[in-house]
């Protein structure tokens, strides 16, 4: 260890003690806590009697450690199932004393995981689990001795280098200033921003420590001094607002300070009055540098703005001693600031430096760097290498996945008493393309569970795939709920590691509506129900409702790259050449297949939807609203599994929709009987989506002309009341614009959906489940040319009337369109 210790942990004789040095009785005296399980750590975490966020993990798992080994080891629990259900309600609960800091999170996810795949092994038993779990806590501790030692040389060859970069210590000594306090009493040993500062000192390359005294809490004052002073360290302690004129005096070469969450951009959460510093360090051109473990990168978070902001009591600000010394007034203390990734000169980990984005100085590569650090590069490249998974992910299956239920508490009362698990049934219904989605069911009721595997399901470990879908899709969910409940289900649970959502169980009479729609079901309320759904949602989410700060932040956090050039693939590039995975029924369709790929104009016209798709943020799509993403009752109606959703041209959720509506349409005939000739369904459906259109144009232009004026995109003082005698003309031309528009994509779009539905990898039931092979190549063959029809000649459909029309008309011509190509 360093020179200064500040965790003791002792296990021997089937006993373990934990002890941490006290921080907030120094300097005046150093005396040692004990912590005799979860509960003390929760209340030493969350007093501050232990910080720093390396610290704060150990402290915390070491804590599980004392707790499982005087239990017994396992021998308090009847199975190995519920010493891992203890395990993670031990560190769900430690995770709670401090929230920015996000290697507790890891910490526990880590710890919580081997505990599940303990005791998922054959033959496990409580003990296997426990002892597995101590064993991983113990070697935490020595793993970030280790890495704080290594991250301490990156880190001095970083700053000397920086610094000589910009003519400063050309004598090959530094001058170093550091903030809050991310020593030995901040991790398990050593630190990391001073540790990089002890790593300077041990090479003779140190001149000077500067640190600062860290308002209002003095960690700084209380802390590093502390631990400068016993390692024997030249230093000087200076108050925080110092910083700056120091650095005007020439007297500082570099800086340096530790992170408790760092951002997927480099955006870094650290100890109030971090990004002081750092905009100080700009503006005297001093190299301003972030240390910390990769355990304190979250990846999972675009940005700094998504960071949550711990705030502490008002009296750290108002009483010193426990006298009060300022005046009864409001006070506002938040415990940490973000420093932008504009800001920082360098990341040092463990693995080395973060490079920056390539060809930017505006952020940091952490995502792929991370992946290759992992070993996943090949993943990312598509080759034949190990896939990238969150750490610590396992994919479940039937049994398993009612393991994971009955460890969750929260999840388990949907379904019935852990206890009774054994009894529980499990289906996995995923019909679509992309995920497993499995039902539990027990004698409490049901629980849907979706999982998102590292590849397309379809496919296979051939074509891999992001799991942050995941995430995309649980956030897509809230915020769908926000402005649509009633046609949204609930989210109970979201695992960012195992990438599963949990959530509201649809109960019969409800089904997939594809599925009701290839049995002769009629949904009298659908058209209306999607029509609000999406009026709401894309209204709500646009620059017609947002200011362009939040509309900007929420296309940031929607970043669904990896699913949108899937999208991008099999919509727009695929079915119009000879692709690997596209298909078709063959030989009847042959022949028009090998017309659409000779299409100059289709080829063209998709390639401009697929620039429409790319560039026209909009507003938070669906991204693959279908009938398969929809279930329904006669009078009810839920939208879901929104995996693709992203910021978006509207145009494409709406054309999906209707695209979807007019493939089944087309394949009725495939359906129809003598006895059961779907007439009524067929007329149905044409009216379907008449409604469909219509209800959502006078919804979204009620809901534009009610709250219009709180976005940005059309100004209240040139549009609607506030544009004098002509803001109301003004409003109406341009509402009649942005429809006329949004009509012409939508069904430029559909047309283009269509087309991949019967040429490329992913078809629909509708018609797939036609047996007849000749008469579903009739149906596809009419339903191909309108498709090719909508999409190279949108502008020439007048209105939603003239569409159906149109459909009806193509539908009963099947050897030849219905209007030229």
């Amino acid at each position: 260890m360093g020179s200064l210790e500040a965790i003791r942990f002792e296990h021997a004789g089937g006993r373990a003690k934990l002890e941490l040095l006290e921080q907030r009785k120094l300097p005046l005296e150093t005396e040692w806590l004990t912590i005799d399980g979860p509960k003390a750590a929760w209340t030493a975490i969350r007093d501050m009697t232990v910080r720093g966020a390396p610290a704060i993990a150990i402290a915390a798992a070491l804590s599980l450690a004392v707790d499982l080994v005087n239990s017994g080891s396992g021998a308090q629990f009847d199975s190995a199932a519920a010493a891992a259900a203890h395990v993670a309600e031990q560190m769900d609960y430690l995770v709670t004393s401090r929230p920015t800091a996000v290697n507790l999170s890891i910490a526990a996810t880590a710890l919580k995981s081997l505990a599940e795949q303990e005791a998922a092994k054959l033959g496990a038993s409580a003990t296997s689990v426990t002892e597995a779990v101590m064993a991983a806590c113990e070697q935490m501790l020595r793993d970030d001795v280790a890495a704080n030692k290594t991250m301490g040389r990156h880190g001095a060859a970083a700053l000397l280098e920086a610094a000589q970069a910009r003519g400063r210590a050309q004598d090959g000594r530094l001058r170093v200033l550091t903030h809050c306090n991310t020593g030995s009493l901040a991790t398990a040993a050593y630190g990391t921003a001073l540790g990089v500062i002890r790593a300077l000192h041990e090479q003779g390359q140190l001149e000077h420590a500067y640190c600062c005294e860290t308002r209002p809490y003095n960690q700084g004052a209380r802390l590093t001094a502390y631990e400068l002073v016993h390692d024997g360290l030249p230093s000087t302690l200076i108050c925080d607002s110092a910083a700056a004129a120091l650095m005007a005096q020439g007297k500082v070469d570099a800086v340096v300070v530790g992170a408790d969450r760092i951002a997927a951009n480099g955006d870094t959460a650290n100890k109030i009055g971090t990004f002081c510093h750092a905009v100080a360090a700009h503006h005297h051109d001093v190299p301003f540098f972030v240390a910390a473990p990769t355990t304190t990168i979250d990846p999972q978070l675009d940005n700094g703005t998504l960071i949550p902001i711990e705030e502490r009591a008002a009296e750290e600000i108002t009483h010193f001693k426990g006298q009060q010394v300022a005046a009864d007034i409001g006070v506002w203390n938040p415990s940490f600031d973000v420093t932008p990734a504009t800001l920082i000169e360098g990341i040092i980990t463990e693995r080395g430096m973060v490079p920056k984005a390539s060809g930017s100085a505006a952020g940091f590569a952490i995502r792929p760097w991370l992946a290759a650090a992992n070993g996943d590069g090949a993943a990312a490249n598509g080759s034949n290498g190990k896939l990238a998974t969150q750490p610590g992910f396992v994919a479940l299956n039937c049994d398993t996945v009612k393991e994971y239920v009955a460890a969750r508490p929260q999840l388990a009362k949907h379904v019935g008493p852990a206890a009774t698990a054994a009894t529980w049934t499990v289906e996995e219904v995923g019909d679509g393309n992309i995920n497993f989605v499995y039902i539990l069911s027990g004698p409490s009721g049901q629980l849907c569970l979706k999982q998102a595997l590292p590849f397309v399901r379809c496919v296979g470990e051939g074509w891999p795939l992001s799991q942050d879908r995941v995430r995309i899709e649980a956030e897509a969910l809230v915020a769908e709920a926000a402005h649509c409940p009633q046609h949204v289900p609930a989210v109970f649970h979201y695992d960012a590691r195992m990438c599963i959502i949990a959530m509201q169980y649809l109960a019969p009479p409800h089904i997939i509506v594809r599925k009701g729609l290839i049995q002769g079901l009629i949904y009298p309320r659908l058209a209306d129900h999607l029509a609000s759904f999406m009026a709401e949602t894309l209204f709500h989410t646009s620059l017609l409702a947002l200011p362009s700060d939040q509309f900007k932040a929420n296309a940031t956090r929607f970043s669904n790259v990896e699913m949108c050039r899937l999208t991008e693939q099999v919509i727009f590039t695929d079915p119009y050449y000879a692709a690997q995975y596209n298909r078709h029924t063959s030989p009847q369709l042959d022949a028009e297949v090998a017309e659409l790929h000779a299409d100059v104009a289709a080829r063209v016209a998709a390639t401009k939807l697929k620039a429409k798709f790319i560039q026209n943020q909009e507003a938070l799509l669906h991204g693959d609203l279908h009938t398969g993403s929809i279930m329904a009752t006669e009078e009810t109606t839920y939208v879901i599994d929104p995996e693709f959703a992203y910021y978006g041209p509207m145009a494409f959720d709406v054309g999906k929709i209707i695209a979807n509506l007019l493939l089944c349409f087309f394949a009725l005939d495939g359906h129809a009987s003598a006895t059961e000739p779907r007439s009524a369904q067929r007329a149905w459906l044409l009216e379907c989506v008449r409604e469909l259109w219509g209800s959502f144009r006078s919804r979204f232009l009620a809901l534009w002309d009610q709250h219009g004026s709180k976005g940005d995109a059309y100004h209240a003082q040139l549009f609607g009341s506030g544009g004098g005698d002509q803001g109301p003309a003004a409003q109406q031309a341009a509402q009649a614009a942005f429809m006329a528009d949004l009509w012409r994509d939508a069904l430029g779009f559909a047309g283009a959906v269509i087309v991949r539905r019967l040429v490329g990898i992913a078809h629909v039931a509708d018609m797939d489940s036609i047996a007849d092979a000749d008469v579903r190549a009739v149906c596809e063959r009419r339903a191909l040319r309108f498709g090719r029809r909508l999409l190279t000649g949108p502008e020439a459909v007048a209105d939603v009337a003239e569409l159906t029309q149109l459909a009806e008309a193509a539908r009963q011509d099947g050897q030849q369109p219905c209007f030229p190509l």
